[in-house]
């Protein structure tokens, strides 16, 4: 049984410096918030959820100038309580004209893992990109981003998500067994680089077709990552959120989208996190509130 949170766990917050407040519309749900439910991040208590959201400007915090109390914005809570009536953002950005609350909400942790993942690897033009777990949210978000930026993408993913992932502009491998000989039939010199967004134990495969753990990335496998050599993304070590005031523009051309799967009142956060876990998800889940 999953416990609900206290939706009054204590005084309303308020924005430090460069900070806003919003009256929140939207969260996003990640799997952070299950895996902190279950005690696997973050054990410290008492706990809060959620790093992103989005909503409307109510209160600033000193020195803020480039918003107003009233505007639409979306946006990172550092302190991970975005998952509530109230929250401070600590990054934000004006939401893009063509979307709604939800929209926005599930876009600030999607776009910036990827892009963080893309720019410590140097991805641009003229690079082959393999992107292991291409459709879900961060990987669709990368396969993007990396397009976008000139390159040539590879991604994996279950049949069923082959056409989703060439509406994307990747080229679709099924992932499994036999991946190295599907990817080398399409790039037969190996890739530039790889993006290890599923875990699974992948990290040999990739290593193999990238040329070395140099040239590889992982966002999903700790261990791995130790036992390879290989670099685990993570935000502590620098978050990308530059994506945030750039990502209006991509999603106004067309150049880039994010669906939202479902989305949930706040008063039904627990099976929010049950869908979620299950997995089996294309786009992201979002808590409504207000």
């Amino acid at each position: 049984m999953v416990d609900l949170p206290d939706p009054h766990p204590g005084p309303d917050p308020h924005p430090g410096p460069g900070q806003v407040r919003i009256a929140v519309r939207a969260a996003g749900i990640n799997p952070s918030d299950w895996k902190k439910r279950e005690g696997l991040m973050d054990s410290e208590l008492p706990q809060t959820m959620g790093h992103e959201a989005s909503g409307v400007v109510d209160e600033l915090g000193e020195g803020v100038a480039d918003v107003a109390v009233g505007d639409r914005v979306f946006g990172f809570s550092v302190e991970g309580a975005a998952q509530a009536e109230l929250a401070v953002l600590s990054y934000y950005a004006p939401i893009p004209p063509s979307l709604d609350f939800r929209g926005a909400a599930v876009l600030p942790a999607a776009i910036e893992t990827a892009t963080r993942a893309l720019d410590q690897r140097g991805v641009g033009s003229g690079n082959t990109l393999l992107i292991h777990g291409a459709s879900g949210a961060v990987g669709s978000a990368a396969v993007q981003l990396a397009v976008v930026r000139g390159a040539r993408v590879i991604g994996t993913g279950s049949p069923a998500n082959h056409d989703h992932l060439r509406s994307l502009g990747a080229e679709p491998v099924a992932y499994g067994e036999g991946l190295i000989g599907r990817v080398r039939a399409l790039a037969p010199d190996g890739v530039d680089m790889a993006l290890d967004v599923a875990g699974s134990g992948v990290l040999p495969e990739l290593i193999e077709l990238a040329g070395s753990p140099e040239h590889v990335v992982t966002i999903a496998d700790f261990g791995g990552a130790q036992e390879h050599e290989v670099t685990f993304s993570r935000g502590d070590s620098g978050r990308a959120v530059h994506v945030l005031g750039e990502i209006g523009e991509l999603i106004e051309s067309g150049h880039f989208s994010l669906p939202v799967a479902r989305g949930f009142p706040l008063a039904e956060i627990a099976e929010a996190h049950r869908v979620g876990e299950a997995g089996h998800v294309r786009g992201k889940l979002v808590l409504l509130v207000g």
